[in-house]
């Protein structure tokens, strides 16, 4: 598969995990969220409604930004939200998906997100929760990424365990799709270019595989042409793989 489809490919599984109604929400640091939720808008989606970060329902999402928190997401806006306000429509049960990052996910579908070591004796401190440990647990369906997977981040037990949740949650990669929590992780697909020597090879938990391992597909001509409108600066391929 072409180098470029990777990011591509992760993107829109990403998308596909948001439903035409649903309510959407991203913090910082999700540029890929961001552009997943644009993606889905753009084509199966349309009547998502999105809450970002910035203080602003629906911005305008025709084009991905360098920062989440830049002030070109109020563009276009429908109305505002305060932060205090999203975490409350999340308490709520009115928060459908919001895709988590980490710097570490075991297979239990734990992720730390606070630092290396221990929170005592940090070696070193990562960027934080921003909320994440309430919000995972808030949202209906949660979904876990990391764009580059190593040992280093698919471990067997976190170092510090800064979310958790006891709903299996999806888990995306650059090279596979896992299903994580008790009793241990599944693979769920893998990506056209990964084998699975080489997802075993980069996953430190362990994992179930279907005897019968599905491959995710390639986006369609629909779906690509609304990544590249979208992120016509290529920002995807700096993030993924």
């Amino acid at each position: 598969m072409n180098a470029d489809l990777r990011a591509d490919t992760v993107v829109a599984m990403m998308a596909a995990q948001i439903e035409d109604g649903d309510v959407v929400a991203t913090g910082v640091a999700s540029t890929l969220a961001i552009l997943a939720i644009a993606v889905a808008r753009a084509t199966t989606a349309p009547n998502l409604t999105y809450l970002a970060c910035v203080g602003s329902i629906d911005p305008d999402l025709s084009h991905l930004h360098r920062s989440p928190e830049e002030l070109a997401y109020l563009e276009g806006r429908t109305a505002e939200i305060s932060i205090p306000e999203l975490f409350d429509h999340a308490r709520r049960g009115r928060i459908d998906t919001i895709f988590f990052g980490a710097a570490e996910v075991d297979g239990q579908g734990r992720t730390n997100m606070s630092a290396a070591g221990s929170l005592a004796r940090p070696k070193p401190k990562f960027p934080g929760l921003a909320g994440a440990a309430s919000l995972r647990r808030w949202v209906k369906k949660p979904v876990l990424v990391v764009p580059r997977q190593s040992r280093r981040n698919l471990v067997p037990e976190v170092q510090v365990a800064s979310t958790n949740d006891e709903r299996r949650t999806m888990l995306v990669t650059d090279l596979a799709v896992f299903e994580t929590g008790l009793p241990e992780a599944r693979l769920v697909a893998r990506h056209p270019w990964a084998s699975e020597a080489e997802i075993a090879d980069k996953t430190g938990f362990r994992y179930t595989t279907d005897a019968h391992l599905a491959v995710t597909s390639a986006p369609d001509e629909r779906t690509l042409r609304a990544i590249r409108s979208i992120d016509s600066q290529n920002q995807r391929h700096a993030l993924v793989g």
